[in-house]
């Protein structure tokens, strides 16, 4: 029963503040991938490689 009430709240949620939270998640999640390529130069490196080998031989 008491999982239910904490749901309660967040089913009223407006559009408005789900757009601006989700916002800020993918914010916080690029600045943490530019974090992470800054310390990690060699490993950022080879998955940009991955990714353009992937998108190289996607289908459209």
């Amino acid at each position: 029963m008491p999982e239910r009430e904490k749901e309660a709240p967040e089913q009223h949620e407006t559009e408005t503040e789900r757009r601006r939270r989700r916002a800020r998640f993918l914010r916080e999640l690029a600045e943490a991938r530019e974090l992470r390529d800054r310390v990690q130069p060699r490993r950022a490196k080879a998955a940009r490689l991955r990714h353009a080998m992937r998108m190289r031989t996607f289908r459209w």
